[in-house]
């Protein structure tokens, strides 16, 4: 039987993390080269993504490969993947966590539900959820090869219930939310689902939900979610570590088809 340390060990294996210079992006793609993987960080942002790759890269040489990739741009999402994936020699994971978010700035996005904009939404849902369509094409091949196929793709609590207003009545912050964002979200869970029955047995297809990450928002806000968690506090980047190593590795290796929800017990009242 082998031992947990031995069913973790990500050595040798390839990775594509996309938003791998974002905070969750970033948190997948320390959790997967501190397991010895080498991952191509996909990010729009050039210089934040080389940043980010060189930081993984002093951690361990080799570990970090920064690609631009607009992931609005199907062309650019595939012509990247099928880079990435020659640069690492094959491909084991993937790791979807780019996405439009509630702090995104775009017109007719995190505003009152009736200012919320048409272009708005097809733009979120272009990088949300149709962004996961293409990328698993394109990475399908190259995963079923590994012969240890693991798709993550980052979903949210808000694709599985519903926002409290009340957590941020006079906090300055939207309280309508951005219905854009919360559709993708259950989008992407229910894309998970379906791609984990006709990609299995090579590949295996799950999601991470993650409740409320602390970042900027005001102190009021903080106060209340953590007040509404059973853990109470919000979530921080380094609580995602410990899904990615789980999902990427082979301590899943039977699990598909999961949504794995890191939110404090937020969505357990």
């Amino acid at each position: 039987m082998r031992s947990v340390s031995d069913l973790m060990d990500l050595s040798g294996r390839g990775a594509i993390v996309t938003g791998g210079a974002g905070g969750l992006g970033f948190a997948a793609a320390q959790a997967l080269a501190e397991l010895g993987a080498t991952v191509a960080l996909l990010d729009s942002d050039a210089a934040a993504g080389a940043q980010r790759a060189d930081d993984l890269n002093r951690l361990r040489g080799g570990s970090a490969i920064p690609i631009v990739c607009d992931l609005a741009d199907e062309a650019a999402t595939r012509e990247a993947c099928a880079l990435a994936i020659g640069k690492l020699g094959g491909l084991h994971v993937l790791v979807h966590s780019a996405a439009f978010v509630g702090t995104t700035r775009l017109a007719g996005w995190s505003v009152p539900f009736e200012q919320q904009s048409v272009a708005a939404w097809d733009a979120g849902l272009r990088v949300n959820l149709t962004a996961a369509f293409v990328l698993a094409q394109a990475c399908r091949g190259a995963l079923a090869a590994s012969g240890r196929g693991s798709i993550i793709f980052v979903s949210s609590i808000y694709g599985l219930v519903g926002s409290d207003p009340a957590v941020y009545e006079g906090t300055g912050m939207n309280p309508d939310r951005v219905v854009a964002y919360s559709a993708s979200k259950g989008g992407l869970t229910q894309m998970m689902r379906h791609l984990a029955t006709i990609f299995a047995p090579q590949i295996r297809v799950n999601t991470i939900s993650p409740g409320g990450i602390a970042r900027s928002q005001p102190g009021l806000f903080q106060e209340r979610y953590a007040a509404r968690t059973p853990l109470k506090r919000m979530g921080a980047e380094e609580d995602l570590k410990g899904a990615f190593a789980y999902l990427a590795s082979d301590l899943s290796a039977y699990v598909t088809g999961h949504d794995l929800l890191v939110d404090g017990g937020f969505t357990a009242w």
